[in-house]
């Protein structure tokens, strides 16, 4: 016979692995939503991501950005130097160390991300256009509180 305690463990579990479940199916349909929406621009979902990171972190090297995209460096140089040719960043030498070069984002690349995820803010908004304001805002709070305490762990 389950004591309390171990029904409400069992029960704890259940609703951690639906959480989970749940996080998983909605991250894939959001990663679909934004593949689509990239199809229309001249960007590869990589690309995007790279464009993000130098729109919200700024100029950074390529070590760094490799860093952050969890990608090999000579990925990330590839990934650079076609968003060079398409004039969405270009290296430029850091002004306090010559020796080291940083990519900036160009306003073209600032452009596509912004329009990009205007489009999925747009989406997101039908999405949750079901939602009462009060649960728009607990979901809010609530997702910020697990994103702050996964980038602690």
């Amino acid at each position: 016979m389950m004591d309390l305690e171990e029904h409400k463990n069992k029960d704890v579990n259940e609703v951690v692995a639906d959480i989970e479940k749940d996080l998983r199916y909605i991250s894939g349909i959001i990663k679909q939503k934004g593949r689509e929406i990239l199809s229309n621009y001249t960007i590869t979902p990589p690309q995007f991501v790279a464009l993000q990171w130098l729109l919200e972190d700024g100029d950074m090297t390529i070590g760094e950005l490799s860093t952050k995209m969890f990608l090999a460096f000579s990925t990330t140089t590839d990934l650079v130097d076609r968003m060079e040719k398409n004039d969405l960043v270009k290296r430029v030498k850091d002004p306090n160390d010559r020796r080291v070069v940083r990519i900036h984002l160009l306003d073209e690349g600032e452009r596509i991300i912004e329009e990009v995820i205007d489009k999925r803010q747009l989406y997101l908004h039908e999405v949750l256009k079901h939602f009462s304001s009060d649960e728009v805002l607990h979901l809010r709070e609530n997702l910020k509180r697990l994103h702050q305490d996964m980038r602690i762990e």
